[in-house]
């Protein structure tokens, strides 16, 4: 039916209704009050009449789509009612000089009672009409339990049932408050128990899917809930931030998985928001790097803070187009200017500094693996400290207010190429510190960040997809893991601290077996360990067995922020590291490399 077919429909309705309604209650009462007389029951059905259509007009009673009314549809019936009865009952006073007082409420009872049932009758026909259309729309869609029944879980059970192309139907909830035990989410969607009913729900309903829909959950909190699921083999999904739904920035179904990423990560630190304002606030930062994990998220982060422009340096012309393509979809003021750059080419590096004058520099730029560096030393130099060395130098010669130097692990004690540039481009700009009055230069250091290029988790999901094995390299080796977005704003956060000189150390954790990390994955893929399988390689050429951030003598014990500290370094003569690095570029030698990067 038309939108003009159901508005008459709904008219001839109401009318029928109201114009009766006057003379049944009449009848109703007729035995105990009988001085009425037709001509005025007449006059008082068409007062009504007209009174009722003027105020459905006013409460739009007739283009609702009524075939989902609520709570809220049913109170403008009510409030379009009521003052039609007391518009009516004040006219019939004054033109017909009698109380219809009894006869007034019993009409305004039976007006709620019709027009009321109506409109929901409208609900109830649509329920049934298309009920068996649902049913069997519903057998192609995986059963799916909701964990958490606040207002994220009430939104996300009403878009999966309003959007037939998603994949998943709610048959049961779960949730942790008394108060919200038996409670209905929608029809048949009932909470039936708090997380450590999950196991017995799965199995009772045939669960095949587990939405989490408290996104504030803690790291254990979401450890546990995903155990308890995952033993029972249904996949683990995740809902988006209730306030991103709010604000429009996401839907509420973009629902993700959830990664071994998101369960090794630790709980969010509370940055100074008021700090980093003041240093990225309308001013000009540089990444370079900035399609690189680290350089994007740095991005991402950096743009909450409402800075004038960010530009965007890289040598790879693809992920710069790719995350300019994202942070200009992003609902601000900011600049965002691409520039496709080597850091090695140093004239092209001071040129842009020359134009762009930025107040902030984040420095991603660099080769990180380490066993590729191995066979590609020069490679490292050229572009871990060389590159350093360029935009350093670009950033004191056009007076930056700050350059963050983002190092590595890997940079103490270095017995490989790629920790052995990295601590000496970490010299590099404690020695440029030390020589300007204008530019604060610091260095930020830590491990393996989770998912990003060359890392672990992506090869041992590729290897997953390919039916495995998964290769470690040798059983003992750990690692110390933090995720992207952590480890961009506990950068973010250092920069804001520094004096000058310093070399920043977050706080990694506790350090992860990687074997442990394989099996992990295995799990959360849904399959055995012999199913997939775990080979054992041998360390490759660089590599050690446990990394270190700085040994306990080597930093300072009291914490500069929470997760940052401040590492003990040796502070080295620029002049001598020049002479070094010309050395290097005229006659290379590993062993020397290696050798001077440990001195310090």
């Amino acid at each position: 039916m038309g939108a003009r077919g159901r508005y008459i429909l709904l008219l001839v309705i109401d009318s029928l209704i109201v114009t009766f309604s006057v003379f049944l209650g009449y009848y109703i009462l007729a035995p105990f009050f009988l001085e009425y007389t037709w001509p005025v029951l007449v006059g008082v059905s068409i007062t009504l009449l007209i009174s009722h259509h003027v105020f459905a007009y006013v409460f739009n009673l007739y283009h609702r789509a009524w075939e989902y009314a609520s709570v809220r549809e049913l109170m403008s019936i009510a409030k379009a009612v009521t003052a039609s009865i007391i518009v009516t009952y004040i006219l019939t006073m004054i033109f017909f000089q009698t109380s219809f007082t009894r006869l007034m409420i019993i009409t305004w009872m039976m007006h709620l009672l019709l027009i009321g049932g109506s409109r929901l009758s409208w609900r109830v026909a649509r329920s049934n009409i298309v009920g068996k259309e649902e049913k069997d729309r519903y057998k192609n869609k995986k059963r799916t339990m909701i964990v958490g029944a606040g207002r994220g879980g009430a939104m996300l059970v009403k878009q999966m049932l309003d959007t037939p192309q998603m994949d998943m139907i709610p048959i049961v909830a779960v949730d942790d408050e008394p108060a919200k035990q038996r409670m209905e989410l929608a029809p048949r969607v009932r909470v039936e128990g708090d997380r450590n009913d999950i196991q017995r729900l799965i199995k009772k309903y045939e669960v095949e899917k587990v939405v989490i829909a408290i996104p504030s959950l803690s790291k254990s909190e979401l450890n546990d809930i995903h155990n308890l699921s995952a033993a029972e083999g249904v996949e683990v999904m995740i809902m988006p931030n209730i306030d991103d739904v709010m604000s429009g920035s996401v839907e509420v179904n973009d629902l993700k998985k959830v990664e071994v990423e998101d369960l090794l990560g630790r709980e969010p630190v509370e940055l100074d928001t008021k700090g980093i304002e003041d240093q990225v606030q309308d001013k000009v930062i540089l990444v370079t790097g900035a399609g690189g994990s680290i350089g994007s998220e740095i991005v991402r982060q950096i743009t909450k803070f409402q800075p004038r422009k960010v530009v965007l340096v890289g040598h790879g012309e693809n992920s710069i187009y790719t995350i300019l393509e994202e942070v200009k979809s992003y609902k601000n003021s900011v600049e965002y200017v691409p520039i496709i750059a080597d850091v090695q080419d140093r004239e092209r590096i001071f040129e842009v500094f020359e134009e762009y004058k930025p107040h902030v520099v984040y420095h991603a730029a660099a080769h990180k693996h380490v066993p590729l560096m191995e066979y590609n030393p020069q490679e490292a130099v050229k572009n871990n400290i060389i590159g350093t060395k360029n935009t350093a130098e670009a950033a004191v010669e056009f007076k930056s207010e700050k350059f963050v130097l983002i190092s590595t692990d890997k940079a103490v004690n270095p017995p490989n190429v790629m920790g052995a540039t990295k601590r000496l481009a970490e010299m590099m700009i404690q020695a440029l510190n030390g020589e300007n009055q204008d530019t604060t230069l610091v260095a930020v250091r830590f491990g393996n960040v989770l998912g990003s290029r060359g890392s672990v988790i992506p090869k041992f999901r590729k290897q997953i997809e390919a039916g495995g094995p998964i290769t470690v390299t040798d059983e003992r080796m750990t690692r110390y893991f933090m995720t992207i977005p952590e480890a961009s704003r506990l950068v973010i956060q250092a920069g804001t601290l520094a004096q000058g000189g310093e070399v920043f150390v977050l706080d990694m954790g506790e350090p992860i077996k990687i074997v442990d990390l394989a099996r992990n994955m295995i799990k959360f893929s849904g399959f055995r360990e012999d199913e997939i399988g775990i080979k054992f390689t041998g360390i490759r050429p660089g590599e050690k067995l446990y990394e270190e951030l700085l040994g306990e003598d080597e930093i300072h014990p009291e914490q500069a922020y929470e997760k940052i500290y401040r590492g003990k370094t040796i502070l080295i003569e620029k002049a001598e590291i020049d002479d070094l690095v010309e050395s290097l570029l005229n006659n290379f030698d590993k062993k020397d490399l290696i050798l001077y990067a440990n001195k310090s």
